[in-house]
């Protein structure tokens, strides 16, 4: 049977939803016909995409690896039959959290300024990766060991890590703090785009206690609930000020990588070189 761009939505519904039900009404579609589907896309490649032993649904390891190759096509195929992408392409720039921080509005000034008829789009994803493997964006910024294969990277800075305490708490108190200030709290962890792990810590002097987050939002919320302490880099501030929340220096954790990356070759938009470059010129000059 002939494989077509139903059979990747409906793959991509069902694994987004978890479930036949809400994946159906999602696609407006009977469960018959979508449980039909899945079957026809996992007979044609020889694998079972979709693990059906529990209530809530869950890919298996083919259907995990299938899932960023079936987002890029779709991704590819939306951006194809785009009308606007035959009169101008947007560069879109993805990010999971604090973009470029201090530099992110002057890099989108002076981009407008050079490159008027090339749209640059900032999205934040949350995903290790900002979308770049599923194809949702061109090129990303991201923090940390970029360990995704096929992509290409460029250092643009190494940032400082910010320890990030409740507002009134005693750790809000001192000028600086160290990781064994904070190991005496529950630390928030973003599990799905952050940079911080409990191997910052030696392994005898550990936090007893981790929140796990997937976002940025919920990462905040933790710690201006006073639940949490969490750590992240010297770009967050400026972006996310809270009056539950302090910010204070970090005295004894290596800094962050900042990067940026994108896939090469073909289809890669034909404005990454440029973007590289004003983004290093951006950081220079600051």
């Amino acid at each position: 049977m002939t494989m077509e761009l139903r059979h990747l939505r409906a793959f991509l519904a069902i694994a987004e939803e978890g479930t036949i039900t809400r994946a159906a009404a999602r696609l407006h579609t009977g469960q018959p016909a979508l449980s039909r589907t899945l079957r026809q896309l996992e007979d044609h490649l020889g694998v079972r995409l979709v693990d059906r032993s529990t209530h809530h649904l869950e890919l298996t390891a083919a259907g995990r690896a299938f899932h960023d190759k079936a987002a890029a096509a779709l991704a590819a195929v939306d951006t194809a039959l785009d009308p606007r992408s035959l009169t101008t392409l947007p560069l879109r720039l993805g990010h999971p959290w604090a973009a470029l921080g201090p530099h992110t509005i002057p890099l989108l000034r002076r981009w407008d300024e050079e490159h008027p008829d090339v749209p640059l789009e900032l999205r934040r994803v949350d995903d290790r990766t900002a979308g770049l493997t599923r194809g949702t964006v061109d090129v990303a910024l991201l923090r940390g060991d970029v360990t995704a294969p096929g992509l290409v990277t460029r250092l643009l800075l190494e940032e400082e890590r910010v320890a990030v305490v409740p507002a009134g708490s005693a750790l809000a108190d001192r000028d600086a703090l160290t990781l064994a200030d904070l190991a005496a709290w529950p630390i928030a962890l973003n599990t799905v785009a952050g940079t911080t792990t409990l191997d910052l810590w030696p392994a005898t002097a550990r936090p007893a206690a981790t929140i796990q987050v997937t976002n940025t939002d919920e990462w905040l919320t933790a710690i201006a609930a006073g639940r949490a302490a969490g750590i992240t880099t010297s770009a967050t501030p400026g972006l996310h000020k809270h009056p539950a929340i302090a910010y204070r220096p970090l005295t004894d954790a290596p800094p962050v990588p900042l990067l940026l990356a994108w896939r090469p070759g073909p289809p890669a938009h034909p404005s990454i070189p440029e973007l590289v470059r004003l983004a290093r010129e951006v950081v220079a000059a600051a």
